[in-house]
């Protein structure tokens, strides 16, 4: 038996208990620090335009005829920089805009609740101050849902909707999550070491050591502050208000999805028939993680032009 376990036994319970505030208060500390110093380290990046009295960020790239708007999974913290792999395959053909809902990348933060109906009329107002009227919907992970209450709502401005790896109505699996543990983590300080002492999300992977750097400040600056948390307290909400819904029959569909059922049962199955609901529907596997753009940034960049070209 290790020292520091015959140690750790010997004590007594009040010391152990001693001894782990102070060790939760020391990372507290550095937290409390750290984030302050951090937020001058921040590089602004794309363009913020108004949506109400507040101010989002969009990356645009590309000067061409046709739009296409990337729309970020529940998470992401800077999705202007993690869809720069797809971006830099789209914007030969295409104008792209990655947009930041509130609470991501370099967004204000919102006390308006994260609803499907909010979320998707912040978006059409960034995008109209823009100036952006038709356009395809590209969107990741919860997207998929948000955008069926996006183009309920706005169907004579989207061309199509492109999912990568996006969420369908009645997935199973989708549970309330423990916000409050996860402020919690955060405030401690918890979240931030096990960040710091956990594998590096971006390695192998296309993206330069700024840009990751960029990453791990904005992660550590959004995903606890309060929008985020609320949407990640609205999702159960989100997913039982999208069941039994469907995209308009005339809308095209496209989806990239993983090849394998490793998480979600049947998520294959489910978005086969997704795609089998409207006119022109399809999908395209791929290997891989959940962030598809990550990997196949080039496989679907092709995709994308193909389907979206027959669609015209």
């Amino acid at each position: 038996m290790k020292k520091s376990t015959r140690l750790a036994l010997l004590l007594p319970p009040v010391a152990l208990v001693a001894v782990v505030a102070l060790t939760l208060g020391a990372t507290a500390a550095v937290n409390i620090v750290a984030t302050r110093a951090e937020a001058s380290e921040i590089v602004s990046y794309g363009e913020r335009v108004a949506v109400g009295d507040r101010s989002m960020n969009v990356v645009v790239s590309g000067d061409h005829p046709d739009t296409i708007v990337l729309l970020p999974g529940l998470g992401t913290a800077a999705p202007g920089l993690d869809f720069a792999p797809l971006i830099d395959e789209l914007d030969d053909t295409y104008r792209v805009v990655a947009v930041e809902p509130f609470g991501t990348g370099l967004s204000d933060q919102t006390d308006v609740p994260r609803t499907a109906a909010n979320i998707s009329s912040e978006v059409h107002s960034a995008l109209s101050s823009l100036g952006i009227e038709r356009y395809a919907l590209m969107g990741h992970s919860i997207s998929g849902v948000y955008a069926l209450t996006y183009v309920e709502a706005y169907r004579d401005e989207v061309t199509a909707f492109i999912g990568i790896d996006s969420s369908v109505p009645d997935q199973p699996g989708e549970e309330p999550i423990a916000t409050d543990a996860l402020v919690v983590l955060d405030d401690l300080g918890v979240a931030r070491a096990l960040r710091a002492l956990g594998p590096d999300p971006y390695e192998g992977l296309p993206y330069g050591a700024r840009a990751k750097e960029q990453m791990r400040l904005l992660t550590n600056k959004n995903s606890a502050a309060p929008t985020m948390i609320d949407e990640m307290a609205h999702a159960s909400s989100t997913f039982a208000g999208a069941s039994g819904r469907r995209f308009p029959a005339d809308l095209p569909v496209l989806l990239f999805v993983r090849d394998v059922d490793d998480d979600v049962e049947d998520w294959v199955a489910l978005h086969r028939a997704q795609a089998a609901s409207v006119d022109r529907g399809e999908v395209i596997l791929l290997p891989g993680s959940h962030y598809l753009h990550h990997t196949h940034a080039r496989e679907m960049a092709e995709g994308a032009r193909e389907f979206l070209g027959a669609s015209d």
